[in-house]
């Protein structure tokens, strides 16, 4: 299926605030990775190269109290335990690979820190 900007917009449709966020880390994940597949689903924005690199989501990864508003959650598939306070959850769904959920709730979090992380993905997922 083909990327379609407003199935992105109907994607935040619970939680329109957070469309924002997410079009600025689009913006900036495009210029660097324009080959970048997106695909829209009912629970997650996929993000792939040869294999899924990562997901945007409006996914409750953390307690309600400690969400800011907005936010939106980028989950990157790493082959290590990311050591961060950004990260909000880790789990290692099978030897060597870990997916990792880091919250982001202002456009300042769309930095040099997360992008190197999400290259790892990107290059971890192209490697398979």
């Amino acid at each position: 299926m083909d990327y379609n900007a407003q199935d992105a917009f109907l994607f935040f449709g619970a939680q329109p605030a957070a469309f924002p966020l997410y079009k600025a880390f689009e913006a900036e994940l495009l210029r660097r990775f324009p080959e970048t597949l997106i695909r829209v689903q009912k629970t997650q924005i996929t993000l792939s190269n040869r294999h899924v690199f990562a997901c945007i989501s409006l996914q409750r990864v953390r307690k309600k109290a400690e969400l800011p508003d907005p936010y939106i959650v980028i989950t990157l598939g790493m082959p290590y335990p990311l050591e961060s306070e950004r990260v909000a959850a880790k789990t290692e769904p099978y030897p060597g690979r870990w997916t990792t959920h880091i919250v982001v709730g202002m456009e300042a979090e769309i930095d040099e820190e997360l992008f190197a992380w999400v290259q790892c993905a990107y290059e971890f997922a192209e490697s398979k």
